[in-house]
């Protein structure tokens, strides 16, 4: 029998696993008794006996003694009880407390010895007893280390433990080793059956934690091996465009832009012209800070591409930003004849057949648009380069349809959420990554205070300093109506409020929030920009949003509820004029992560650092707000605890499909199985 055949062995052919245990089980994503093998538990519960000398107020720990009395019950109702009884521990003389198991009672006579669990009370010598056992009776968890399983429903930990058990006891010897035994020996790692078998029921601490840095580290490496394969068989197939890019050409192009690049934009151009050349799919991230100039990195491409021969697209998340986007382009590329067209869901139907005729005969060199782009009837006459703006807004499956529209076109992916190495090797490891660190020269910091909600008249007093010197000011809340559950300012109250201020003064104050139409929300966009609206008063739909050089305030309501690096790129919405700019957070932190998060926004601009500590804060999880990131849902690995980990599988895993003997050698079959099955490569390469 195979790891495979493992997979496909139902649980009840387990001992003691009914059809009803096998729903209940169904419940915990588990359905094979290779599933439940490998459903590993997330801590032990220690009862080794230790010196009650040595242990803290409040731990759990587990005693041996001699009982020095009979056991006392007073009951309470019909069921619920109280016994104690005093117990000697070495030379401790202590109080045992049991609720709800007066059925225990016949058996507590004085001279019992007695081994019990539970929470020590130091300065009362008090033990709440959770467990007791009573040496000689049967099967036996003192010295023992017990896993703690994810539990749910009528599975219990005992059921689960016992079950666990008896699978590894009848199937054990059917578990096969995955990973190829030069690397076994590499890193010292313990045989996969032996390994298993550990994590589930430790000797000790030590054996526990070499079965955990055994599994932790195939985990790992399994994932990188997915990525690594992918982007070696890309590069093999060499079915990509190679571009005849015209480097005089994009060199004078880049001299006439109305600023000079930063070292950063010079060398990630160069890596992505590099790419563009090459026959292989371009698949690279570029990354940088909100203001770092993406867009211009982007635009050159673009440009190195139409005029090569071949078309561009440019997706992005919202039609405000498609808009501003083409502003942008239109103005870049009117001197060179570069036809760039506009493709939204908001067009007329008229609009939008002139633009894909217009697209399929090649007459439009570059389409920027949102989803509507990857709609069925949207056709290209030769796509060369698709570039996708936040690119964490977009499922994989949605750019992957993109792609499809050309004959493989080159893929360049942006974010302005830094992603520290820890994620970017993680989510990202079949990517080439580009990353901006540099923002543009006089470009000025953004100022930025955290302040208490009583000092919100002198918040609003400096936004009219601001407006009256010809300013603008952003105004966000985080939620859009009143809650009962969440005592936080919102958008709809706030306008109001600032409307009656400031109106009284002459100005006025939009408001903007993800309940309104495109239609409505454009409309409040293009009046802000215009600058007929002062203040705009928004959620967070303009996280994402468009370049307002003059709004020089971003207030924040209840900032503590935000997470950090979405304050970051709030605030990165002002701060691109040449006037001072200022991020006001108004919080009343009641824990440690909010004040934490208000800490580090006073403390840096840099969006690198913000994002390693939101990382630290959150965790990988949280940290792209979406379930679309891609991110793996490891059994045992920690993103963050095991990077060194992960650092070094990556590396194994490259050098390993370097070699021509990894995609020919019996000895790695099953790990070319396992890239089949994960749907990296077709049947055809197993030949």
């Amino acid at each position: 029998m195979t790891m495979l055949d493992l997979h496909a062995v139902a649980l009840t052919d387990i001992r003691g696993v009914s059809g009803k245990k096998m729903e209940e089980l169904g419940a915990l994503g588990l359905r094979t008794v290779g599933q439940l093998i490998e459903y590993y538990p997330f801590r032990y519960e220690d009862y080794t006996i230790r010196d009650l000398s040595l242990v803290k107020d409040g731990e759990k720990v587990t005693v041996q003694g001699k009982l020095a009395g009979d056991a006392q019950v007073q009951m309470y109702g019909r069921t619920k009880s109280r016994m104690i009884c005093k117990v000697i521990v070495d030379r401790f003389f202590i109080t045992a407390v049991w609720f709800n198991r007066h059925f225990l009672k016949d058996k507590l006579k004085a001279g019992t010895d007695i081994v019990l669990t539970g929470k020590w009370d130091q300065k009362r010598q008090h033990l709440t007893v959770s467990e007791s056992e009573f040496p000689g009776e049967g099967a036996s968890q003192i010295g023992t280390l017990q896993p703690v399983y994810s539990v749910a429903g009528p599975i219990t930990q005992k059921w689960m433990r016992k079950t666990v058990r008896q699978a590894l006891v009848q199937f054990g010897g059917l578990i096969q080793e995955v990973l190829p035994r030069e690397l076994v020996n590499k890193h010292g790692l313990m045989p996969r059956k032996a390994a298993i078998t550990a994590i589930h029921s430790p000797e000790n601490t030590d054996q526990g934690q070499q079965a955990r840095k055994r599994m932790v580290y195939e985990e790992l490496f399994l994932f990188q091996l997915k990525m690594q394969a992918y982007r070696a068989i890309t590069h093999n197939r060499a079915d990509g465009v190679a571009h005849p890019v015209d480097l005089p050409d994009v060199r004078a192009f880049v001299r006439a832009l109305p600023f000079t690049l930063t070292d950063s934009q010079k060398k990630v151009v160069a890596e992505i012209l590099q790419d563009l050349q090459a026959p292989y799919c371009m698949n690279r991230l570029l990354q940088g800070d909100v203001g770092a100039g993406k867009t211009v990195v982007a635009a050159i491409a673009l440009y190195a591409v139409v005029k090569a021969g071949y078309q561009g697209a440019l997706m992005v998340p919202t039609e405000i930003l498609a808009e501003q986007h083409k502003r942008s382009l239109d103005k870049l590329f009117a001197p060179y004849g570069i036809q760039v067209a506009l493709l939204t869901g908001s067009l007329t139907d008229r609009q939008r057949r002139d633009v894909l005729a217009s697209l399929q005969m090649g007459m439009i060199d570059i389409v920027v648009g949102t989803h509507a782009l990857i709609q069925e009837d949207v056709f290209f006459r030769q796509l060369g380069l698709v570039v996708t703006d936040e690119q964490h807004r977009f499922g994989v499956q949605q750019r992957s349809i993109l792609r499809r529209k050309g004959m493989n076109p080159d893929v360049l992916t942006m974010t302005a959420t830094p992603i520290p190495r820890t994620l970017a090797i993680t989510a990202f490891g079949d990517m080439d990554v580009s990353t901006l660190r540099e923002l543009p020269k006089g470009r000025k910091p953004i100022k930025t205070y955290a302040v208490t909600h009583d000092m919100l008249p002198r918040v609003l007093g400096f936004i009219e300093k601001e407006v009256a010197q010809g300013r603008q000011a952003y105004v966000i809340c985080p939620l859009i109506e009143e809650s009962e559950k969440l005592d936080v300012q919102n958008a709809i109250d706030v306008h109001a409020q600032l409307q009656h201020h400031f109106s009284a003064l002459g100005y006025k104050a939009g408001l903007l929030h993800g309940r309104m139409s495109t239609q409505e929300k454009d409309e409040v966009m293009r009046q802000f920009t215009a600058g007929e609206l002062h203040i705009l008063v928004s959620t967070t739909v303009i996280e994402v949003g468009v370049d307002v050089p003059n709004a020089t305030i971003m207030v924040i309501y209840d900032a503590h509820r935000f997470g950090l690096s979405q304050l970051h790129q709030l605030r990165g919405r002002v701060g691109r004029g040449e006037h001072q700019s200022f991020c006001v957070l108004i919080a009343d932190p009641k824990n440690e992560v909010g004040k934490e998060r208000m800490k580090a926004m006073t403390e840096t601009n840099d969006g690198f650092e913000i994002a390693r500590r939101d990382l630290e804060l959150r965790g990988p999880g949280d940290f792209f707000g979406t379930k679309q990131s891609g991110l793996p849902d490891f059994r045992v690995a920690d993103m963050l605890k095991d990077f060194e980990i992960m650092e070094q599988a990556r590396d194994d895993a490259a050098d390993l499909v370097r070699e021509p003997e990894f995609w020919t050698a019996a000895a790695y079959l099953p790990l070319r199985q396992y890239l089949q099955r994960e749907g990296i490569f077709d049947s055809d390469l197993m030949d």
